[in-house]
């Protein structure tokens, strides 16, 4: 079942739009998939700034 989505809009550069493009042409996928992904791959990076659970192979803070 597909999620639902926002959506949003954000600016690119031309060369960022025609390489997305290409990518497209050459792969069938929708340019928006590929914005997605690399919103993920932001979001994963930066992942130790966001709030939430910790994870349970995660060290307790040192004290001291």
């Amino acid at each position: 079942m597909a999620r639902k989505k926002i959506s949003t809009t954000v600016y690119i550069t031309p060369e960022q739009n025609e390489r997305l493009k290409l990518l497209h042409e050459r792969t069938k996928v929708p340019v928006a998939v590929y914005i997605r992904e690399g919103i993920d791959l932001v979001l994963e990076s930066h992942q130790d700034e966001l709030p939430g659970q910790m994870s349970l192979d995660a060290a307790p803070p040192k004290k001291g």
